[in-house]
């Protein structure tokens, strides 16, 4: 593989197959300057910037190296914090950084720095909005970065100060092209171990005919925890980053399609509009640096009782495009893609290529609420997803109440059927009766995030507020929109 180092094109002959960007750059580099705090995409200390080619020219991103394959970065350019500067000048983050005092111990310094970078690089925007504005957009970029010692204010001091300076480029050769891509198709009769990075889905089918077992990657986030916290090895790995069709959003008159490997940020990006509490959602669902490279094929096929996206997806009805070895697609809908704890209807062989989503349903009254411990990048203990459609008909689905993501059918069936609100006002005894019936057909688990009283609890509460502010949406009235709330 080939890629490029703070400017300098490197090549690889042979590399592990689950090596990280991490380890790679500080045991093959002595690129010492990115940290390994965590090793779970939660610190931020790795932060380093990747640009790979768009439509629009290169694009930047800030990722967690710590978790991210290095197989992926073929093509690519890395930049590191020893990678920014010119000929002996500071960075604009690093000499904000250096005049805002940001920075004590400064371990966690590179990763904060390499994040603001990003941001600045992309501050044209931004330079001419007010300063709460800027704040906003600092906060988000360093919302996976964590600071044991400043307490932050100095550190989005010198984001926002960083603003007022021109964006400075990242040096790159500029005609520099990988010419050796990833083998697509390998001869496995001879290889055990390998890493393919195949183009387009013809090339990904050929790869599971001869290989159903191998594990696909297109984000790394959840998949990567396994090499760096279980100390597992990942013998085959398929990464979809470049197949064609599976990294895009396409937004058409009557419905939305989402690539199973476009990454959050990218559907941040085509839904902001659209589905606006989704987009809302997705800046609880992780860090922006997990963002820029998690998908939400990841989200759906890790098969997480406590993922965030899918009771947002089983309340929307939304379908499955699954795609096999033998080229063949089948439709499912996510309502019946779970069998059991962390089971899918998916079998070797098939893989998920698609979510499609009617536009009716996302113009649907919907409310979404995370329960979590953080409010910010964690994990939820109880996810609840409400959808009011035209017909005044509730759906009602979970996560963190049972081993699935989990759709309350009996609960929507009472609620449906019978008259839970009259001339513009909640009938609270009828939502008492719901909660009788939602806890009769949910049996949540006690563990380290809540007790199983606890998620009850709050599904009930949830339900409620979301019953009662459907009635101030339908009235006219100002209501909260799913604020979104923490333990």
């Amino acid at each position: 593989m080939q890629f490029v180092v703070n400017n300098i094109p490197v090549t690889i002959e042979s590399v592990a197959t689950d090596m990280t960007l991490l380890r790679y750059l500080r045991s093959e580099q002595n690129l010492t300057g990115t940290k390994e705090g965590c090793a779970s995409g939660d610190c931020g200390a790795c932060t380093v910037l990747v640009g790979s080619e768009g439509p629009d020219g290169r694009v930047y991103r800030a990722v967690n190296s710590c978790i991210c394959p290095l197989g992926s970065l073929n093509g690519k350019h890395v930049v590191t914090v020893e990678g920014l500067g010119n000929e002996g000048q500071l960075h604009p983050v690093q000499e904000a950084m250096v005049q805002c005092h940001g920075s004590q111990c400064g371990f966690c310094t590179p990763g904060f720095v390499m994040s603001l970078a990003g941001l600045q690089l992309n501050s044209d925007a931004l330079s001419a909005q007010p300063v709460e504005e800027q704040r906003h957009a600092v906060i988000d970029a360093i919302s996976g970065n964590l600071c044991r010692c400043t307490g932050y204010r100095p550190i989005i001091d010198a984001g926002i100060q960083s603003l007022k300076k021109p964006a400075q480029m990242i040096n790159i050769v500029q005609e520099w092209k990988a010419d050796a891509p990833l083998a697509g198709n390998p001869v496995l009769k001879e290889v055990d171990c390998f890493y393919a990075q195949p183009s387009d889905e013809a090339e990904l089918q050929a790869l599971l005919r001869q290989c159903p077992d191998a594990r696909l990657v297109a984000g790394g986030t959840d998949l990567m925890l396994e090499v760096t916290q279980l100390y597992k090895t990942l013998p085959q790995l398929i990464d979809l980053n470049n197949v064609s069709g599976l990294n895009t959003v396409t937004v058409q008159s009557d419905y939305v399609e989402i690539g199973a490997a476009a990454t959050y940020t990218e559907v941040e990006h085509q839904l902001r509009d659209i589905s606006p509490m989704f987009v809302r959602l997705l800046s609880r669902l992780g860090s922006r640096q997990i963002r820029n490279r998690g998908t939400l094929g990841g989200n759906i096929c890790n098969a997480s009782p406590i993922a965030d996206t899918p009771p947002y997806l089983l309340v929307l009805e939304a379908e499955l495009i699954i795609g096999n070895a033998a080229g063949d697609y089948r439709s499912e809908s996510v309502n019946h893609f779970y069998s059991a704890y962390k089971q899918t209807t998916l079998v070797a062989g098939e893989y998920l290529a698609k979510i499609r989503i009617k536009r009716s349903a996302l113009g649907d009254a919907i409310r979404l609420y995370k329960i979590s411990k953080r409010y910010e990048d964690d994990i939820s203990a109880v996810m609840g997803a409400f959808l009011l459609d035209d017909q005044q008909q509730l759906r009602i689905a979970f996560g963190g109440m049972a081993a699935i993501p989990k759709r309350g059918y009996a609960t929507e069936k009472f609620l449906n059927q019978t008259t839970w609100q009259r001339d513009g006002q909640v009938l609270s005894q009828t939502l008492e009766q719901a909660c009788d019936i939602l806890r009769s057909e949910f049996s949540p688990m006690s563990d380290v995030r809540a007790s199983a009283d606890y998620r009850m609890a709050m599904a009930c509460n949830l339900m409620k507020k979301a019953c009662y502010e459907f009635i101030a949406q339908m009235n006219g009235q100002s209501a909260t929109e799913g604020v979104f709330d923490h333990a």
